[in-house]
């Protein structure tokens, strides 16, 4: 069980996921009117794309909505060295979120889950039964248990989780655009100095930030903070960031080729841009 510390105001930018997150959050909290209604019980959603650009932070934001306690199912730790035991913990993991419903279960990194499925040895064997014990669940569950699944690479999960009806939409977080890191300085600066905020222009920032996480510019903010700290200085400045921003290396340089790749993927495919 995770304490949830971050809200959905945390989030900067992502607004088509926000709003898609809300509505759920509706039907979650009045369900029994809801299914009344017709309303199908929410299955979950899963968020695929870049590293650091808030697919986790989204997880816990959720629970935080709903009003419910966040779960994280770490499916590494579901692998037993006998037969049987790893379906037998896959169970009593699913049975414990059930119990403990309503709640939020987060799978991070599905895709390091289920790697190997439909490859031949001992270990896919049994990873391939896991899958198909999680699918059974996934597709039968009548607890109000809201699966969050995230997946930085999207290319290496079995079609079959991304078939319609297993979740109930999938979204594609990107880098985030430029008013988006506007809206990113703006919450990490106010979160450890928000004496500061007015004298610094977040507008300059955003522009000269193209390219980076939300997770690279967080990281500029603390170093920010920490070198006018170190330099006795008692307030941080626009200089101040831009020195920080000039002696990092972006997301987008680190990992050009495989963005550019994955970036096509989720285009091309059936995803929703979690951005607008």
């Amino acid at each position: 069980m995770i304490p949830l510390k971050e809200t959905i105001n945390d989030i900067g930018g992502l607004e088509n996921l926000k709003t898609w997150f809300r509505r759920k959050a509706k039907v979650y909290k009045n369900l029994n009117k809801a299914e009344a209604f017709g309303v199908d019980m929410p299955k979950g959603v899963l968020i695929a794309g870049i590293s650091g650009c808030g697919k986790s932070l989204t997880a816990k934001a959720a629970a935080s909505l709903f009003e419910v306690p966040l779960l994280r199912l770490d499916m590494g730790r579901l692998m037993g060295k006998y037969v049987g035991e790893s379906e037998e913990n896959m169970r009593k993991a699913t049975s414990l979120a059930e119990a403990i419903s309503p709640c939020v279960l987060w799978i991070d990194e599905i895709e390091k889950a289920f790697a190997g499925i439909g490859g031949t040895g001992g270990g896919a064997e049994v990873t391939t039964r896991l899958f198909g014990n999680f699918l059974t669940w996934m597709q039968e569950k009548r607890s109000p248990v809201f699966v969050v699944a995230t997946a930085n690479d999207v290319t290496k999960l079995p079609p079959e989780l991304l078939r319609k009806g297993r979740f109930d939409e999938i979204f594609y977080v990107g880098l985030p655009k430029k008013g988006e890191r506007r809206r990113i300085f703006e919450i990490h600066i106010q979160k450890r100095r928000p004496q500061d905020l007015a004298a610094i222009d977040l507008n300059e920032l955003a522009t000269k930030t193209e390219g980076f996480s939300g997770a690279d510019i967080e990281g500029v903010i603390k170093d920010a903070i920490e070198s006018a700290f170190a330099d006795d200085k008692d307030r941080i400045q626009t200089q101040d960031v831009l020195v920080a921003i000039r002696n990092t290396h972006s997301l987008s340089e680190i990992m050009k080729e495989d963005l550019d790749r994955l970036a096509k993927i989720y285009e091309t495919g059936n995803f929703k841009n979690a951005s607008k």
